[in-house]
Protein backbone atom coordinates (compact mmCIF):
# COMPACT_ATOMS: atom_id res chain seq x y z
CA UNK A 1 0.00 0.00 0.00
CA UNK A 2 1.38 3.42 -0.95
CA UNK A 3 2.03 6.15 1.59
CA UNK A 4 -0.46 8.91 2.10
CA UNK A 5 0.38 12.18 0.42
CA UNK A 6 2.95 14.04 2.47
CA UNK A 7 4.04 10.99 4.50
CA UNK A 8 7.80 10.74 4.94
CA UNK A 9 9.51 7.68 3.53
CA UNK A 10 10.43 5.33 6.41
CA UNK A 11 14.07 5.61 7.46
CA UNK A 12 16.42 2.75 6.60
CA UNK A 13 19.84 2.32 8.18
CA UNK A 14 22.61 0.19 6.69
CA UNK A 15 26.04 -0.05 8.35
CA UNK A 16 25.07 2.83 10.61
CA UNK A 17 24.26 5.13 7.68
CA UNK A 18 20.74 6.53 7.42
CA UNK A 19 19.63 6.37 3.81
CA UNK A 20 17.65 9.26 2.43
CA UNK A 21 14.94 8.18 -0.04
CA UNK A 22 15.83 4.48 0.37
CA UNK A 23 13.04 3.51 -2.05
CA UNK A 24 14.38 5.63 -4.89
CA UNK A 25 14.77 3.43 -7.96
CA UNK A 26 18.32 3.59 -9.29
CA UNK A 27 18.02 0.85 -11.94
CA UNK A 28 14.58 0.98 -13.55
CA UNK A 29 15.03 -2.25 -15.55
CA UNK A 30 15.05 -4.34 -12.39
CA UNK A 31 13.56 -1.92 -9.90
CA UNK A 32 16.79 -1.83 -7.90
CA UNK A 33 16.45 0.82 -5.20
CA UNK A 34 18.99 2.71 -3.16
CA UNK A 35 18.28 0.35 -0.26
CA UNK A 36 18.76 -2.67 -2.52
CA UNK A 37 22.15 -1.32 -3.61
CA UNK A 38 23.25 -0.65 -0.02
CA UNK A 39 22.19 -4.19 0.95
CA UNK A 40 24.11 -5.59 -2.01
CA UNK A 41 27.32 -3.90 -0.85
CA UNK A 42 26.64 -5.15 2.67
CA UNK A 43 26.47 -8.71 1.28
CA UNK A 44 29.87 -8.45 -0.47
CA UNK A 45 31.68 -6.20 1.99
CA UNK A 46 33.94 -8.95 3.36
CA UNK A 47 35.17 -9.64 -0.17
CA UNK A 48 35.21 -6.10 -1.50
CA UNK A 49 36.69 -4.02 1.30
CA UNK A 50 40.17 -5.63 1.34
CA UNK A 51 40.49 -4.65 -2.34
CA UNK A 52 38.79 -1.23 -2.16
CA UNK A 53 39.84 0.16 1.20
CA UNK A 54 42.26 3.12 1.34
CA UNK A 55 42.47 3.63 -2.42
CA UNK A 56 41.81 7.07 -3.94
CA UNK A 57 38.44 7.02 -5.69
CA UNK A 58 36.71 8.44 -8.71
CA UNK A 59 32.94 8.00 -8.87
CA UNK A 60 30.08 7.78 -11.31
CA UNK A 61 27.06 9.33 -9.61
CA UNK A 62 23.43 9.15 -10.72
CA UNK A 63 21.49 10.74 -7.84
CA UNK A 64 18.11 10.31 -9.53
CA UNK A 65 18.86 6.91 -11.03
CA UNK A 66 20.75 5.48 -13.98
CA UNK A 67 18.39 6.82 -16.63
CA UNK A 68 18.75 10.43 -15.52
CA UNK A 69 21.72 12.77 -15.58
CA UNK A 70 24.82 10.92 -14.38
CA UNK A 71 28.22 12.50 -13.90
CA UNK A 72 31.81 11.49 -13.27
CA UNK A 73 33.28 12.90 -10.06
CA UNK A 74 37.01 12.86 -9.61
CA UNK A 75 37.42 15.10 -6.57
CA UNK A 76 35.77 15.13 -3.17
CA UNK A 77 33.53 18.03 -2.24
CA UNK A 78 31.56 19.44 0.69
CA UNK A 79 28.62 17.06 0.10
CA UNK A 80 30.66 14.04 1.18
CA UNK A 81 29.79 12.83 4.71
CA UNK A 82 32.32 12.00 7.42
CA UNK A 83 32.18 8.27 6.68
CA UNK A 84 33.95 9.09 3.40
CA UNK A 85 37.52 10.12 4.09
CA UNK A 86 39.59 12.60 2.13
CA UNK A 87 43.20 12.99 1.11
CA UNK A 88 44.97 15.87 -0.61
CA UNK A 89 46.96 14.77 -3.66
CA UNK A 90 49.21 16.81 -5.90
CA UNK A 91 48.19 16.20 -9.50
CA UNK A 92 50.47 16.03 -12.53
CA UNK A 93 49.82 19.61 -13.54
CA UNK A 94 50.71 20.84 -10.06
CA UNK A 95 47.50 21.74 -8.19
CA UNK A 96 46.63 19.89 -5.00
CA UNK A 97 43.12 18.42 -4.99
CA UNK A 98 41.05 16.47 -2.50
CA UNK A 99 40.19 12.86 -3.30
CA UNK A 100 37.82 10.53 -1.50
CA UNK A 101 38.60 7.10 -0.11
CA UNK A 102 36.83 4.68 2.20
CA UNK A 103 37.92 2.34 4.95
CA UNK A 104 34.63 0.72 5.89
CA UNK A 105 31.24 -0.45 4.67
CA UNK A 106 29.80 2.74 6.17
CA UNK A 107 31.87 4.75 3.70
CA UNK A 108 30.59 2.70 0.76
CA UNK A 109 26.98 3.03 1.91
CA UNK A 110 27.46 6.79 2.38
CA UNK A 111 28.53 6.98 -1.27
CA UNK A 112 25.48 4.92 -2.29
CA UNK A 113 23.39 7.47 -0.42
CA UNK A 114 24.87 10.11 -2.75
CA UNK A 115 23.72 8.11 -5.77
CA UNK A 116 27.09 6.50 -6.56
CA UNK A 117 26.73 3.66 -9.06
CA UNK A 118 30.40 3.09 -9.91
CA UNK A 119 33.55 3.00 -7.78
CA UNK A 120 36.82 3.42 -9.67
CA UNK A 121 40.14 3.19 -7.84
CA UNK A 122 43.76 4.17 -8.27
CA UNK A 123 46.35 1.40 -8.31
CA UNK A 124 47.82 2.57 -4.99
CA UNK A 125 46.86 3.01 -1.36
CA UNK A 126 46.73 6.43 0.28
CA UNK A 127 49.72 5.78 2.54
CA UNK A 128 52.12 5.23 -0.41
CA UNK A 129 50.80 7.18 -3.37
CA UNK A 130 53.93 6.74 -5.48
CA UNK A 131 54.20 2.95 -5.15
CA UNK A 132 51.59 1.06 -7.20
CA UNK A 133 50.42 -2.32 -5.94
CA UNK A 134 48.69 -3.68 -9.04
CA UNK A 135 48.64 -3.71 -12.82
CA UNK A 136 45.37 -3.82 -14.76
CA UNK A 137 45.13 -4.83 -18.41
CA UNK A 138 41.68 -3.99 -19.71
CA UNK A 139 40.66 -6.14 -22.68
CA UNK A 140 38.10 -4.09 -24.61
CA UNK A 141 36.73 -5.83 -27.74
CA UNK A 142 35.85 -4.02 -30.93
CA UNK A 143 32.29 -4.51 -32.21
CA UNK A 144 33.37 -7.27 -34.59
CA UNK A 145 34.98 -9.43 -31.88
CA UNK A 146 33.17 -12.49 -30.51
CA UNK A 147 33.06 -12.98 -26.74
CA UNK A 148 34.88 -16.30 -26.96
CA UNK A 149 37.82 -14.44 -28.50
CA UNK A 150 37.95 -12.07 -25.50
CA UNK A 151 38.11 -15.02 -23.12
CA UNK A 152 40.86 -16.62 -25.22
CA UNK A 153 42.75 -13.31 -25.18
CA UNK A 154 42.57 -13.12 -21.39
CA UNK A 155 43.92 -16.65 -21.09
CA UNK A 156 46.69 -15.76 -23.53
CA UNK A 157 47.71 -12.74 -21.44
CA UNK A 158 47.65 -14.93 -18.33
CA UNK A 159 49.98 -17.44 -19.94
CA UNK A 160 52.38 -14.77 -21.16
CA UNK A 161 52.47 -13.09 -17.76
CA UNK A 162 53.11 -16.43 -16.07
CA UNK A 163 55.99 -17.01 -18.48
CA UNK A 164 57.47 -13.81 -17.05
CA UNK A 165 56.95 -15.10 -13.52
CA UNK A 166 53.86 -13.03 -12.74
CA UNK A 167 50.68 -14.44 -11.24
CA UNK A 168 47.46 -12.70 -12.32
CA UNK A 169 43.71 -12.76 -11.74
CA UNK A 170 40.61 -12.15 -13.87
CA UNK A 171 37.43 -10.16 -13.41
CA UNK A 172 34.49 -9.24 -15.57
CA UNK A 173 34.03 -5.50 -16.02
CA UNK A 174 30.25 -5.33 -15.97
CA UNK A 175 30.64 -3.77 -19.41
CA UNK A 176 32.02 -5.47 -22.53
CA UNK A 177 35.36 -6.93 -21.57
CA UNK A 178 37.63 -8.51 -18.99
CA UNK A 179 40.36 -7.24 -16.70
CA UNK A 180 43.58 -9.12 -16.11
CA UNK A 181 44.96 -7.96 -12.75
CA UNK A 182 48.52 -8.43 -11.48
CA UNK A 183 49.03 -7.82 -7.72
CA UNK A 184 52.35 -6.16 -6.94
CA UNK A 185 54.58 -5.51 -3.98
CA UNK A 186 54.88 -1.79 -3.36
CA UNK A 187 58.44 -1.43 -4.58
CA UNK A 188 58.52 0.07 -8.07
CA UNK A 189 57.54 3.66 -8.88
CA UNK A 190 54.87 4.67 -11.39
CA UNK A 191 57.41 5.18 -14.15
CA UNK A 192 58.56 1.60 -14.00
CA UNK A 193 55.16 -0.07 -13.56
CA UNK A 194 53.59 2.03 -16.31
CA UNK A 195 56.59 1.34 -18.53
CA UNK A 196 56.25 -2.39 -17.97
CA UNK A 197 52.49 -2.30 -18.73
CA UNK A 198 53.08 -0.41 -21.96
CA UNK A 199 55.97 -2.59 -23.10
CA UNK A 200 54.08 -5.80 -22.32
CA UNK A 201 50.94 -4.66 -24.20
CA UNK A 202 53.01 -3.51 -27.18
CA UNK A 203 54.81 -6.87 -27.26
CA UNK A 204 51.51 -8.77 -27.34
CA UNK A 205 50.28 -6.47 -30.11
CA UNK A 206 53.45 -6.96 -32.16
CA UNK A 207 53.15 -10.75 -31.94
CA UNK A 208 49.56 -10.80 -33.24
CA UNK A 209 48.52 -7.43 -34.73
CA UNK A 210 45.46 -8.94 -36.41
CA UNK A 211 44.11 -9.92 -33.02
CA UNK A 212 45.34 -7.21 -30.65
CA UNK A 213 45.81 -3.46 -30.72
CA UNK A 214 46.94 -0.76 -28.33
CA UNK A 215 45.27 1.96 -30.44
CA UNK A 216 42.50 3.56 -28.42
CA UNK A 217 40.68 5.03 -31.45
CA UNK A 218 37.60 2.86 -32.04
CA UNK A 219 37.81 3.28 -35.81
CA UNK A 220 41.05 1.28 -35.78
CA UNK A 221 39.88 -1.70 -33.76
CA UNK A 222 36.65 -2.99 -35.27
CA UNK A 223 37.74 -6.64 -35.30
CA UNK A 224 40.55 -6.46 -32.74
CA UNK A 225 40.84 -6.39 -28.96
CA UNK A 226 42.24 -3.28 -27.35
CA UNK A 227 44.78 -3.97 -24.62
CA UNK A 228 44.25 -0.85 -22.55
CA UNK A 229 47.43 -0.46 -20.51
CA UNK A 230 46.87 3.22 -19.73
CA UNK A 231 45.04 2.38 -16.51
CA UNK A 232 48.47 1.90 -14.98
CA UNK A 233 49.56 5.54 -15.03
CA UNK A 234 49.46 7.84 -12.00
CA UNK A 235 45.93 9.14 -11.51
CA UNK A 236 44.31 6.62 -13.85
CA UNK A 237 41.64 4.34 -12.42
CA UNK A 238 39.94 0.99 -13.01
CA UNK A 239 36.50 -0.10 -11.89
CA UNK A 240 36.94 -1.86 -8.58
CA UNK A 241 36.03 -5.50 -8.03
CA UNK A 242 32.40 -5.90 -6.85
CA UNK A 243 31.48 -2.37 -7.94
CA UNK A 244 28.22 -1.96 -9.80
CA UNK A 245 28.15 -0.19 -13.17
CA UNK A 246 25.82 2.57 -14.33
CA UNK A 247 24.48 0.33 -17.09
CA UNK A 248 21.19 -1.46 -17.76
CA UNK A 249 20.29 -4.24 -15.29
CA UNK A 250 22.81 -3.19 -12.59
CA UNK A 251 25.79 -5.33 -13.66
CA UNK A 252 28.67 -5.98 -11.27
CA UNK A 253 32.42 -6.11 -11.98
CA UNK A 254 33.04 -9.63 -10.73
CA UNK A 255 36.22 -11.52 -9.77
CA UNK A 256 36.24 -14.96 -11.40
CA UNK A 257 38.43 -18.03 -11.34
CA UNK A 258 40.46 -18.72 -14.45
CA UNK A 259 38.52 -21.93 -15.06
CA UNK A 260 35.37 -19.79 -15.32
CA UNK A 261 36.79 -17.71 -18.16
CA UNK A 262 35.08 -19.18 -21.20
CA UNK A 263 31.85 -19.26 -23.22
CA UNK A 264 29.64 -19.66 -20.13
CA UNK A 265 30.84 -16.37 -18.69
CA UNK A 266 29.45 -12.98 -19.69
CA UNK A 267 31.06 -9.58 -19.02
CA UNK A 268 27.79 -8.20 -17.64
CA UNK A 269 26.22 -11.47 -16.53
CA UNK A 270 26.44 -10.88 -12.79
CA UNK A 271 24.07 -8.24 -11.46
CA UNK A 272 22.80 -6.87 -8.17
CA UNK A 273 19.69 -9.02 -8.61
CA UNK A 274 21.46 -12.34 -9.18
CA UNK A 275 24.65 -11.85 -7.17
CA UNK A 276 23.15 -13.65 -4.20
CA UNK A 277 23.03 -16.76 -6.39
CA UNK A 278 26.69 -16.25 -7.21
CA UNK A 279 27.59 -16.06 -3.53
CA UNK A 280 25.54 -19.15 -2.68
CA UNK A 281 27.18 -21.09 -5.51
CA UNK A 282 30.63 -20.09 -4.26
CA UNK A 283 29.87 -20.96 -0.65
CA UNK A 284 32.88 -19.70 1.24
CA UNK A 285 35.17 -19.88 -1.79
CA UNK A 286 37.00 -16.77 -2.92
CA UNK A 287 37.57 -16.68 -6.71
CA UNK A 288 40.64 -14.57 -5.97
CA UNK A 289 41.99 -16.83 -3.24
CA UNK A 290 45.65 -16.08 -2.72
CA UNK A 291 45.47 -12.57 -4.21
CA UNK A 292 47.15 -10.92 -1.24
CA UNK A 293 49.80 -13.62 -0.98
CA UNK A 294 50.49 -13.31 -4.72
CA UNK A 295 51.81 -9.75 -4.44
CA UNK A 296 55.08 -9.79 -6.34
CA UNK A 297 57.88 -7.64 -7.67
CA UNK A 298 58.28 -7.04 -11.38
CA UNK A 299 60.97 -9.55 -12.38
CA UNK A 300 64.24 -7.90 -13.32
CA UNK A 301 64.67 -10.31 -16.25
CA UNK A 302 61.25 -9.36 -17.62
CA UNK A 303 62.00 -5.67 -17.28
CA UNK A 304 65.26 -6.09 -19.19
CA UNK A 305 63.60 -8.22 -21.86
CA UNK A 306 60.95 -5.55 -22.42
CA UNK A 307 63.49 -2.71 -22.36
CA UNK A 308 62.13 -1.10 -19.18
CA UNK A 309 64.64 0.66 -16.94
Amino acid sequence: MGRAHGDAEPAEVVAGVRLTSPGRVLYAEQGVTKLDLARYYESVSDRMLPLLSRRPLSLVRCPQGRRTACFYQKHADETFPKAVRRIRIAEKAGPVKEYAYVTSLAGVVALVNLGTLELHTWGVHVDRLERPDRLVFDLDPGPGVAWDAVCEAALHLRDRLEELGLRCFAKTTGGKGLHVVVPLLRRAAWRQTAGFARAFAKAIEAEDPDRFTTEVAKARRHDRILIDYLRNTRGATAVEAYSTRARPHAPVATPVRWDEVGPGLRPDGYTVSNFGERLRALGGEDPWAGYREARQALPATALRALGVS
